[in-house]
């Protein structure tokens, strides 16, 4: 009886989690306009459809893979490539998130930094890929 009664918890917790995760991602796409926004800094607004496919498509086939631990083989060097689709994805969520509530003009002004505006994204860039590969590389134990 305890049995069951901690793994309906269990499951209530799972789903609640859920839940409560994939409104956050689609409130973040949603309400800022991130694929759209995506769309036009690429020029490719005719593909809008296309994205937002893509998008929930991932979404539930990384969830359905990581419910039912699937397992896939495949070349060596996949992980990098993989990898590195998953950083573009990253960086433009992350690039066209700050565009929308122009985060980095008001860093630049509140630091009095305007005029270096591009080593200031600079730094920003190559501290992000320079802590990955240490990350990665596993140089910090």
């Amino acid at each position: 009886m305890t049995g069951l009664l901690s793994g309906f918890l269990l499951a209530f917790i799972g789903l609640a989690g859920g839940l409560a995760v994939g409104s956050g991602m689609v409130a973040f796409l949603v309400v800022l306009d991130i694929i759209p926004r995506l769309a036009q800094i690429s020029r490719s607004y005719r593909s809008i459809r296309l994205y937002e496919g893509a998008v929930v498509l991932g979404a539930v086939f990384f969830t359905v893979t990581d419910l039912f631990q699937w397992k896939f083989r495949l070349f060596p060097l996949s992980a990098a490539v993989l990898g590195l689709f998953a950083g573009c994805f990253v960086g433009m969520l992350a690039a066209a998130l700050t565009e929308v509530i122009n985060v980095l003009p008001i860093l630049a002004k509140r630091i009095r930094m305007e005029e270096y505006m591009i080593w200031l994204l600079m730094a920003m860039i190559f501290g992000k890929v320079l802590g990955s590969l240490i990350d990665w590389l596993g140089l910090v134990q």
